[in-house]
């Protein structure tokens, strides 16, 4: 397992996809991806099994947990517990985010 990564290689591999997210630690313990939204594009992600953190990048909108909406900008993080509804929205900018699993991205 390699130890170092450079997300500016990620972001060309998810530009060149037709996924807005891409996941490059996928391990039994820990699973890391990096999410890419931009403006007008819809985050379709259903509530997953585990919880998770969301570290922003760039980018501006609304992360909806619940039936709250948390105002996103660089540097915050957030925590989302599992089965729980949530999805970003309303960014004007593009939106890259950071996201970690304490288990396998299913």
């Amino acid at each position: 397992m390699k130890s170092e990564f450079d997300l500016t290689s990620y972001l060309g591999k998810i530009k060149k996809s037709s996924s807005y997210f891409y996941t490059f630690i996928n391990k039994s313990s820990l699973a890391a991806g990096l999410l890419l939204l931009q403006p007008g594009e819809k985050d379709t992600q259903e509530p997953h099994d585990n919880d998770e953190i969301y570290y922003v990048i760039s980018g501006d909108g609304f992360l909806k947990i619940k039936n709250k909406d948390y105002e996103i900008s660089k540097d915050k993080i957030f925590f989302v517990e599992k089965n729980v509804d949530h999805y970003f929205h309303g960014n004007s900018k593009e939106l890259k985010v950071l996201y970690f699993f304490g288990c396998p991205d299913s």
